[in-house]
């Protein structure tokens, strides 16, 4: 088809439009996200200035890190993921350490688990130390002031559930850690801004608290070997920093903090990194981590599917402008990410499920350009925007999903390491997308009942004869809609198996050089090899079943969920 026909530049209209309205769209979100790390009630929260801590370091957990992330993960210990809701988290955490006469009768203290709120609940009630108004928010949201932990009742709750080591601690620890890190003077001795002399060694950046301490402690020594005029300006800039912010003087709190943190690279240039990288990770955290981008994934999946069940060609090429658009911001996602952290984002859940979908429209994009002239183009596309979206909504709503950036353990730095994440992430995206086009033959097959449509040659090929790979004139093979679903999950749950496969050998390979064993039956290890062996059996049944396509179909959705559960079942409750 010439590209000056009519319906090229149709379709190259609809792509264009869909491009732009994708792009118009994510602005109107990051300007939303931008406003709302700024805005709140809190009269002084709106007015006080803390932009210039966006530029500041914090060493935390063996790693400098942006103040903003520092205080997300902070807030996200004390009260959950959803943070004080009534205010921003970097303006949380100083209010909580300077002004925490404000916060006595707030809901700070989180406890994650429903189940363990009821217990907590008619504890609480008993001691008379909250109303029901007070109650039911805690039981909606996991949020109760520290005050109404106070009561007896709560008291000899907490000590019979801390002997329940199996569950009971689990919550009285958390609880406990949420009291401790909210505390004023953890607060500030866990905020370390202030870098060493490089001639003090391998050593903790000071805190505020130490940085203001006058007593003879160590920290103390440490800030005093600091150049003195630079120890000076920092402790007095802190200090009108504190008195401005418990007199709620904004403007005097925010020239004093700005003052402060221009100060803080004196103290060791050589060692203090760069501020642009530190803005670009706190920028990143107010951007939510991209992790909005499953609504552009959501309006390309709609768009694709009308364009593949009606053959509708504006909706295709509009569902691929919104593709493309969300797999452009997914990969700065991803090159941010790695940037600031310093390593390729695979060290965590958050990490993994991320990375992986990024991996599958990066396959599913290839796919597409191989079958573009085939009656295959747009399903590869329709099932990575499907398992993309399902991916990135769980890292945006699901708590467990913790999107801090830590470093990783010294044992875990290994190459093999490395090859087999990076093939079993992989593989678990192409599982999902074959059961994402699995799910969508199940429905259309029960709206037409037909037994007949699958691909009879198999998928790879049916594939290469309908992308004219064996010889033949592609417009000569006819294949109906669920034969092109069938042998593009077959393409998908092909390549899984190999991937899959080899995933798990190279992870025995890596366990035998970091752990001196291949295989310990870990509960990840076993259900990675039962997502294997389910594979094993739909190639089986595949083989001997008359119905081939709806046996692979549900097979391919039941793959999918043992990969679900070995990721999270198996991660955050065996």
């Amino acid at each position: 088809m010439s590209e000056s026909t009519p319906t090229a530049k149709r379709y190259t209209r609809s792509f264009a439009v869909g491009l732009a309205l994708a792009f118009t769209l994510s602005a109107l979100i990051v300007a939303m996200l931008a406003r709302s790390a700024h805005t709140t009630d809190d009269e002084f929260a709106g007015a006080v200035d803390l932009s210039p801590l966006d530029r500041a370091a914090v060493y935390s957990q063996g790693r400098l890190k942006s103040f903003d992330s520092f205080a997300d993960e902070t807030l996200s210990t004390i009260a959950g993921r959803r943070g004080l809701s009534d205010a921003p988290d970097d303006f949380a955490y100083l209010d909580l350490m300077l002004s925490p006469e404000g916060y006595e009768h707030t809901p700070t203290v989180f406890v994650k688990k429903k189940v363990a709120r009821e217990p907590i609940a008619a504890a609480v009630r008993r001691d008379g130390f909250a109303d029901e108004t007070a109650l039911e928010a805690f039981m909606e949201t996991g949020l109760i002031a520290e005050q109404s932990l106070r009561g007896p009742e709560v008291a000899s709750l907490m000590g019979r559930l801390s002997r329940d080591l199996l569950r009971g601690s689990r919550v009285v620890n958390q609880v406990n850690a949420s009291i401790i890190a909210q505390q004023p003077g953890t607060l500030a001795d866990n905020l370390r801004v202030v870098p060493p002399p490089a001639d003090a060694g391998k050593v903790p950046w000071l805190s505020v608290s130490e940085l203001m301490a006058r007593n003879q402690t160590a920290g103390t020594a440490l800030a005093e070997s600091i150049e003195p005029a630079v120890l000076a300006e920092l402790r007095a800039h802190w200090l009108t920093f504190e008195r401005s912010w418990q007199g709620r003087d904004a403007e005097g709190a925010s020239t004093a903090l700005a003052s402060f943190a221009d100060t803080l690279p004196l103290a060791a240039p050589d060692r203090y990194p760069s501020r642009a990288r530190m803005a670009f990770e706190s920028w990143y955290f107010k951007l939510a981590n991209f992790t909005w981008i499953w609504v552009l994934y959501l309006l390309s999946a709609a768009l694709m599917l009308m364009g593949v069940a009606y053959k509708w060609g504006p909706a295709r090429a509009a569902g691929l402008g919104f593709f493309s658009a969300a797999f452009a911001l997914h990969t700065i996602a991803l090159g941010w990410r790695w940037w600031v952290s310093g390593r390729w984002p695979n060290a965590n859940m958050f990490e993994a499920v991320t990375t992986s979908v990024w991996l599958a429209t990066f396959g599913a994009i290839a796919f597409e350009l191989m079958a573009r002239r085939s009656p295959f183009r747009s399903l590869f596309v329709l099932g990575a925007a499907f398992a993309s979206m399902t991916a990135m909504m769980a890292a945006h709503y699901i708590p467990q999903l913790d999107p801090g950036i830590s470093n990783m353990m010294p044992i875990l730095h290994d190459l093999w390491l490395y090859i087999h994440t990076n093939v079993i992430i992989a593989s678990y995206a192409l599982i999902a997308m074959a059961a994402s086009l699995g799910v969508i033959y199940i429905l259309r097959r029960c709206v037409t009942g037909s037994t007949s449509d699958y691909a009879r040659a198999g998928g790879g090929v049916l594939f290469n004869a309908a992308t004219g790979r064996l010889n033949k004139n592609p417009h000569e093979v006819r294949i109906n809609l669920g034969q092109m679903l069938d042998g593009a999950s077959m393409v998908l749950i092909e390549l899984s198996f190999l991937l899959l496969w080899a995933g798990i050998i190279m992870g025995a390979i890596w366990a035998d050089h970091s752990w001196g064993r291949p295989w310990g039956w870990d509960p990840k290890e076993v259900f990675a090899l039962n997502t294997f062996i389910v594979y094993v059996v739909l190639i089986h049944v595949r083989l001997k079943s008359r119905d081939k396509g709806l046996w692979t179909a549900v097979l391919s959705v039941i793959g999918c969920g043992v990969m679900v559960f070995n990721w999270a079942v198996i991660n955050f409750v065996i």
